[in-house]
């Protein structure tokens, strides 16, 4: 099991922004980043419509966090990306088990409560404590 690489993506993008801690062009995010410009902008897209990043048009355009870095957890730019993280889709409303309608299955209380865990340890991480282990 892993994130898709776009998710691992917007974690650099995001990690780029909060480090600069300045508005950055697109062209520039995507260098340092090391993600290719057209990948990034769909990022970046996604991200400013979360509320994640704030994006400027005109000759001072650029991108840049919208809220506190202690505001922004790991869970939210994967879910931004991801949509909800699960270990399997029997867990959410609109994939039902076609095994046990009842959710009486003992792997979909399995599931549920690991994705339950994961869900609370990424949201347990902000962008403002990693910015702030990278400084030590």
């Amino acid at each position: 099991m892993h994130i898709t690489l776009e998710a691992d993506y917007a974690l650099r993008i995001v990690d780029t922004l909060a480090r600069q801690d300045v508005r950055m062009e697109a062209k520039a995010i995507a260098e340092k980043a090391c993600v290719t410009l057209r990948f990034s902008l769909k990022i970046l897209r996604k991200l400013v419509a979360a509320g994640i990043v704030r994006s400027y048009k005109g000759s001072q355009g650029g991108y840049e966090i919208a809220k506190p870095l202690d505001e922004i957890t790991v869970y939210d730019i994967l879910e931004t990306i991801e949509g909800p993280l699960t270990l399997n889709r029997c867990i959410l409303a609109d994939h039902p088990c076609n095994r046990v309608p009842d959710k009486k299955c003992p792997y979909h209380h399995i599931f549920e409560r690991t994705s339950e865990r994961l869900k609370t340890e990424l949201s347990s991480i902000t962008i403002a404590s990693l910015v702030q282990n990278r400084k030590q």
